[in-house]
Parts: C-alpha cells; sequence; structure tokens
C-alpha cells in the first residue's frame, strides 16, 4: 500500500495525507509562542511546506492567535494547492484554560479574526473546535453554514465530536473533517472513523504521536515493527496511520525541523501485511 496518497477534503480540495500541526508552534499549554524568535517558527512552516506538506491545522486559541498568525507571516501568500484548516469555539484565559464558545455570535466573530489573522477572504477548513452543550447543535452549524453560503468558509469540520452526534451534525450540515484523538495506542474513535469511511469525511487524528508518549512507553509491537524498518517508533505510528485507513490525515506537529524531516519521512515506510497485524492486535 502506497502511504502517500492523496485526500479530497470535502471533495475539493486534494491534500497529501500526512500535514503539519502547529500546536508545537506554541508554549506549554497552548499558550504564548514556543520560541523566542518567531523566525524559528517561520522557517518551520516553510520548511514543512518545502518538504510536500499540502495541510497546515491551526486554531485560533493556539497561543491564542500566535499560531494562525505565524501561519500568515510564514505562508501568506499562500501558494496554490496549500489548504489552511483552523478552528474555532473555544477561548483560552491562560495555559491549559478553557472556555468553550458555541453561540452564533461568538462563532461568527471568531472566523472573522482569523479570516483576519490569516489574511484571507475564505477558510479553507474552518473547524467547531468543541460543541457547547449549552448551545443547540442546529444553531451552532445554522451559524457555520451561513458563513459557508458567504463564502467565508469553504468546508465544516468537527473537533472531539462522537458517533452520535456525527451522525446527528451530518444531518443539518455538510460535514467535511473530524478532528478526534486517535492513534495506535487510543483507538477509542473506531466507531467515528467507521462513519467517516462510509461517508468519505476526512479524519484528522489528533495526538497522532500520543502526545510523545508513544517514544516512551511504546509497546512491543511499536518496537518490534520499527528495528525492523530501521525507523522510530513514532515513524511507525505515523506510518500505522496512513495505512490504518486512507481517510485518516496525520497533521503531527513540532518545535524542531530534525523532528518534522522525521514526521515527513515516515510517509515513505512501507509496512507490510504483518506489520499491520503485529501493529493492529490489541493493545
Amino acid at each position: 500500500m502506497d502511504a502517500e496518497t492523496v485526500f479530497p477534503i470535502g471533495g475539493s480540495l486534494p491534500v497529501r495525507r500526512l500535514g503539519f500541526g502547529t500546536g508545537g508552534l506554541v508554549g506549554p499549554g497552548y499558550w504564548g509562542p514556543r520560541h523566542e524568535d518567531p523566525q524559528r517558527s517561520v522557517a518551520l512552516l516553510r520548511r514543512a511546506v518545502e518538504r510536500g506538506v499540502t495541510l497546515i491545522d491551526t486554531a485560533d486559541n493556539y497561543g491564542p492567535d500566535v499560531a494562525e498568525e505565524l501561519v500568515a507571516r510564514a505562508l501568506h501568500p499562500y501558494p496554490e494547492g496549500l489548504v489552511i484548516a483552523t478552528k474555532g469555539g473555544v477561548v483560552r484565559t491562560g495555559p491549559d484554560i478553557w472556555h468553550i464558545a458555541g453561540r452564533p455570535e461568538q462563532l461568527r466573530a471568531m472566523c472573522e479574526a482569523s479570516l483576519r489573522r490569516l489574511r484571507t477572504d475564505t477558510l479553507d477548513l474552518y473547524q467547531l473546535h468543541r460543541l457547547d452543550p449549552e448551545v443547540p447543535m442546529a444553531d451552532q452549524l445554522g451559524a457555520l453554514t451561513e458563513l459557508q453560503q458567504a463564502g467565508k468558509i469553504r468546508h465544516i469540520g468537527l473537533d472531539s465530536i462522537g458517533a452520535t452526534e456525527l451522525t446527528q451534525a451530518q444531518e443539518m450540515a455538510p460535514i467535511a473533517s473530524v478532528q478526534n484523538r486517535y492513534n495506535v495506542l487510543d483507538r477509542a474513535s473506531e466507531d467515528v472513523l467507521e462513519l467517516c469511511e462510509k461517508r468519505g469525511t476526512a479524519f484528522l487524528p489528533w495526538f497522532p504521536l500520543g502526545n510523545g508518549a508513544l517514544t516512551g512507553r511504546a509497546g512491543e509491537a511499536l518496537a518490534a515493527v520499527a528495528a525492523r524498518h530501521r525507523a522510530t517508533t513514532g515513524q511507525i505510528a505515523l506510518a500505522w496511520l496512513l495505512h490504518r485507513s486512507p481517510v485518516l490525515l496525520p497533521t503531527p506537529g513540532t518545535g524542531t525541523p530534525a523532528h518534522l524531516d522525521e514526521n515527513v519521512d515516515a510517509a515513505g515506510i512501507a509496512l507490510t501485511d504483518e506489520d499491520m497485524a503485529q501493529l493492529n492486535a490489541p493493545a
């Protein structure tokens, strides 16, 4: 199987399936910048695109605002074929402090702010970072649909969604993507992945490397397959995602060029049926 295939988000935005996430460009708790010199982050984003990445995943609350501003500083004017995905729907007031904000007027204001920071007239993929339990789903999706009809959003996505909620959402709006936690050691969203496969919906797994846990406590299967391929356990974890399903689009983040190159190179690892059987065994 060729892991380096292209997936059309929403049927109209073809991207290489291994993307780049910008969460690693901000500080601990997603607060402030990661690097004192922002040029290091700018260079990293440009390096990702030079290496063939065509999907950049960011969010308005990374920083907050920092990651989106870095994306624009590094990559605007955006080259043809580069897809920028961002998120709205939560407000951050400190490290690891979240406030869900899904009222229609809040979502509209967040979308407009992201458009300004990213210096664009249309957001390729706008993902609702969390459903607001205090606001009817129809109101939240209705606001995003109105923004889509106004040309400010090309495609709508959802983050951290259950299978039942996804089914309900798909009846209310065209959902182009889902972004749930999913990796070789955490497969709690298998039912959501199955729905995405049936609908041709992109699934962007967050924490594709287990937030660093895979290298620190990799199971015997990961280590054994990595040894056979002369690869790192992180590379095998990414390769597994690319082989696991054609709708999976991992967007690992990092703050260093060496780790970026390691991640991108994972797309060239061809796992065998034996490898997949070993990795697919219950963790």
